[in-house]
C-alpha cells in the first residue's frame, strides 16, 4: 500500500519514544502476542522504531523495516489488545510515514489480506492498495512455514 497524499504527524508526540535495543524483549514480546507480520529478535535493528508506553508498558509500536531507494517500508505496527481504541497505532502510523517523508523517502506498507483493521486504519491515513501478492515465509528448520499467503502491497 503507497500513500495518495502526505502523512503529517497529528496531535500530540510528547508520549512517543525511539525504542531501543533495551526495548527489544518487550517489542518481541508484543509482535508475537498481535501478530503483525514478519517480525523476530533483531527486526528492530532494521530501522527506527517507535512506541508509546502507558503505565511503564509498551502499549505500542511502529517502525521502518525493509528499504530500497526511494522508500521505507512502514513495519510492526502494532497495539496491545489492553490498549486498543486509543488512537494509539494511527498516531505511531503517522509519526513513522512523517519521519519516512522528511528524509526525501516515500513510506510503503503490506498488510496480511485478512487483517480488516489494519487495512482501515491505513486506508483512513491515505494508503491505497496497489497490488495483491501471494508470500512465503520461511523459518529454520524445527520452525513452521507459511506458504501462499495473501498480503495487501
Amino acid at each position: 500500500m503507497l500513500p495518495t497524499r502526505s502523512l503529517r504527524a497529528e496531535g500530540r508526540d510528547e508520549d512517543i519514544v525511539t525504542l531501543t535495543d533495551a526495548d527489544a524483549p518487550e517489542m518481541l514480546a508484543l509482535a508475537t502476542l498481535t501478530e503483525p507480520g514478519p517480525f523476530l529478535a533483531r527486526t528492530h535493528a532494521m530501522g527506527t522504531f517507535l512506541g508509546i508506553r502507558v503505565n511503564g508498558r509498551l502499549a505500542a509500536m511502529a517502525g521502518e523495516r525493509f528499504r530500497f531507494p526511494g522508500h521505507t517500508e512502514l513495519s510492526g505496527v502494532c497495539t496491545h489488545p489492553d490498549f486498543r481504541g486509543r488512537g494509539l497505532a494511527r498516531r505511531l502510523s503517522t509519526a513513522v510515514a512523517t519521519r519516512i517523508e522528511a528524509r526525501g523517502e516515500r513510506p510503503f506498507l503490506h498488510a496480511w489480506k485478512t487483517n480488516m483493521a489494519a487495512i482501515a486504519l491505513y486506508g483512513s491515513l491515505g494508503f491505497e492498495l496497489r497490488e495483491e501478492v501471494d508470500v512465503a515465509v520461511l523459518e529454520r528448520e524445527g520452525s513452521t512455514l507459511t506458504s501462499g499467503t495473501s498480503v495487501l502491497s
